[in-house]
């Protein structure tokens, strides 16, 4: 019960905190979360650690818990990116995490396909022919599934642990574009025969066909999804106010 109490604080002030409910500098009290969501004082405070470590709040002695700036956020945590994606600035973090996709995983896959080890590569080529088997079935919980795996593999497969670490961030921005309802029943038959060629180049051995086909697979994705950002302003942390 404490740790499920626990998770809906965490979920109930994160998903305020991001959506902007709570903006930056707000200074909320232990007393009245305790109040407002019925929990006690233990389940607050460490509710509140969990949202420091996210970068979201700041415990500040005799005032409360301040909240902080996007600037101070871990944007790359799949909590903070599940919020955002729940949130009506959705539109912005769809397109900050594509356009990151798009930097990325080209290069990962060009780099797995000089360096994956030969049970990566031939796990990768065997999820691939799955996603297009599930993919034309219309199985899209199954397809989901079978993607975040596939993306995961290709950034594992590079060999850089960095590359690595960001299969939270695709799991949730794939998860996130298939609940909003931006996938379509049945993918694309380019789509699928792109993630076939990613992994039949990286067991190939072939970096530039492999980075090449992920490039696509993102270019193809950055004109299926663009339309819910359109009208969103760019964020630019750190720019100084302009000067009248």
């Amino acid at each position: 019960m404490s740790s499920r109490l626990h998770s809906l604080v965490i979920d109930s002030l994160g998903r305020r905190i991001v959506s902007g409910e709570l903006a930056a500098g707000h200074t909320m009290h232990a007393e009245k979360i305790e109040t407002e969501l019925d929990v006690s004082r233990s389940v607050v405070r460490e509710a509140v650690r969990v949202l420091q470590s996210l970068g979201l709040v700041e415990s500040v002695k005799r005032v409360g818990v301040r909240v902080l700036p996007l600037t101070r956020w871990n944007l790359l945590d799949p909590s903070i990116i599940r919020w955002r994606l729940a949130s009506d600035g959705k539109g912005t973090q769809f397109r900050s995490l594509t356009e990151l996709r798009s930097a990325v995983e080209p290069a990962a896959a060009e780099l797995a396909a000089t360096h994956a080890p030969d049970d990566l590569s031939a796990e990768l080529l065997s999820v691939a022919a799955q996603l297009r088997t599930i993919g034309r079935s219309g199985d899209l919980d199954s397809f989901l599934a079978l993607d975040i795996r596939f993306h995961s593999l290709v950034l594992a497969a590079s060999g850089n642990e960095l590359f690595a670490q960001l299969d939270g961030m695709i799991g949730e921005i794939l998860t996130g574009r298939t609940r909003s309802g931006l996938m379509p029943s049945h993918p694309h038959e380019e789509a699928l025969q792109l993630h076939v060629d990613v992994a039949d180049a990286i067991q190939g051995r072939r970096p530039a066909a492999a980075r090449q086909a992920m490039d696509d697979i993102m270019r193809r994705t950055i004109a299926e999804v663009e339309g819910v950002w359109a009208d969103e302003d760019r964020v630019y942390p750190g720019r100084s106010p302009a000067i009248s």
